[in-house]
């Protein structure tokens, strides 16, 4: 793609409790710029923002709390298990977060015009956002790992965090999807050194690209 130059972007991603964090922070470690998929969803549902008002005439007010910010538990009890208001919230805020993070994209390129993005979502693929990479990182993680991650992160029932998973693209269709595949059972240190080498391999890959585009 490189569709704003001589940047490298690219879409980290997985299924819930596959590691993505911890991937991502490593990478920052190494100099890149993370963008998180996550919070720019957050943004995007704040108080009195479009997809704040559009959510509430579709789910009413019970998904917020006394103070009108987004109850994301009540939401998430209404959409996991619902394929169709799931893909109504989907609508709603996949295209807002689309549109932060190419401007994100472009504030980090105007500030560091070669740096490594890592776009860190865990909807990448089924929000199509894998079509504005360069590069696509697919974390696997076994089924027990995943659930007892999310258990614990989120304070879910294991039933509850199995729906949450099966509502996300399978992983074995995920994997079809990438670039470089990581293990997100490995511990840190064994993730380190892998992710500094594909940190290295982004930075000559994009100063390549800058060098075609300046003799061009």
């Amino acid at each position: 793609m490189l569709s704003l130059g001589i940047m490298m972007i690219v879409g980290l991603t997985g299924g819930l409790g596959a590691g993505k964090t911890t991937i991502a922070n490593l990478f920052q470690d190494c100099g890149a710029k993370v963008i998180d998929a996550d919070q720019l969803a957050r943004d995007v549902v704040k108080p009195r923002k479009p997809a704040w008002t559009e959510i509430k005439k579709q789910f009413g007010p019970r998904v917020f709390h006394s103070d009108q910010t987004l109850n994301r538990q009540a939401l998430a009890q209404i959409v996991f298990g619902n394929p169709q208001k799931l893909k109504i919230l989907q609508n709603i805020i996949h295209p807002r977060v689309a549109r932060e993070q190419t401007i994100q994209v472009k504030a980090i390129s105007k500030a560091f015009p070669q740096a490594v993005i890592i776009y860190d979502a865990a909807l990448l693929i089924e929000a199509k956002a894998h079509l504005r990479m360069d590069h696509i990182i697919v974390i696997k993680t076994d089924r027990a790992t995943q659930i007892a991650r999310v258990c614990h992160r989120d304070r879910l029932t294991k039933t509850e965090a199995l729906r949450r998973i099966k509502q996300q693209m399978p992983l074995r269709q995920k994997l079809h999807y990438a670039d470089t595949i990581l293990d997100g059972t490995w511990p840190r240190s064994q993730l380190r050194p892998v992710v500094k080498s594909l940190y290295r391999t982004y930075q000559q890959e994009a100063r390549q690209l800058n060098l075609k585009q300046r003799l061009a």
